[in-house]
């Protein structure tokens, strides 16, 4: 997911890694038709990965290259899963997805993220079970939503930045741990159903593969059958 991301990462790979470098070559390429940035540039440039439409697709790539990494030394994926727009990369690692593809996905969809979602919302990580969080979200009235769970005691949660704050603020007088994502725009939530039709036209053309490795599905919680990768309606709903 994003939020991993700082000024020069991947440099070092670059540098010492041929098969590294060589796959972010590939990356490079195949997201040259979605975007007006390059993707080697923006690797030092902080103020470029503050963008959500950039900072996705250059997540995107250093995750497939990293996974090319392990394949350089031998280590094959038995199964794949990603987190979020991570499952973007992980479709890809798994051959559900080509190189281009999993580009038009990461970069036009973040686009529409930007000049669309981008700061009308925002994200919380809470330090609590599903079931407390929902509970404590149920007195905001309808106003916060459950976005993903992370684990047993980890859930986050997307809204309104006003909203987000009256929880924060509760949670502090309580004494739960919670945090915000370093986002401005709410994942996961009914604002992204404002851009399923901009979302679906513009990933219309992507053309799902078979899977070459088992692919676990986190928007439907089961493995995905091996004859098909996900479609444009798979990453609307990956995102809502």
């Amino acid at each position: 997911g994003q939020g991993t991301q700082w000024a020069g990462m991947a440099r070092a790979l670059l540098s010492s890694s041929t098969a590294f470098a060589s796959r972010m070559s590939e990356c490079a390429v195949a997201l040259s038709p979605f975007v007006e940035w390059s993707l080697l540039d923006v690797l030092d440039d902080a103020d470029a990965l503050e963008r959500v439409d950039v900072v996705q697709p250059a997540l995107w790539a250093v995750m497939v290259s990293l996974a090319e990494v392990w394949r350089s030394y031998g280590v094959e994926p038995a199964a794949a899963v990603g987190h979020s727009q991570g499952e973007i990369a992980a479709a890809v690692v798994a051959g559900g997805l080509s190189l281009r593809d999993g580009a038009r996905v990461a970069a036009l969809r973040s686009r529409v993220i930007g000049t669309v979602l981008a700061g009308r919302g925002g994200m919380v990580s809470v330090a609590s079970p599903v079931d407390e969080v929902r509970r404590r979200i149920e007195a905001l009235s309808g106003a916060v939503a459950v976005a993903a769970v992370n684990g047993p005691s980890s859930t986050v949660v997307s809204s309104t930045p006003e909203a987000l704050d009256v929880l924060l603020a509760r949670c502090e007088r309580d004494g739960i741990r919670a945090r915000r994502v370093a986002v401005s725009y709410a994942s996961h939530s009914s604002q992204v159903d404002e851009v399923r039709e901009r979302i679906l036209t513009d990933l219309a053309p992507v053309e799902p593969q078979a899977f070459a490795v088992p692919f676990f599905s986190t928007v439907n919680g089961e493995w995905l059958g091996a004859d098909r990768g996900p479609d444009a309606e798979y990453w609307y709903r990956n995102l809502r």
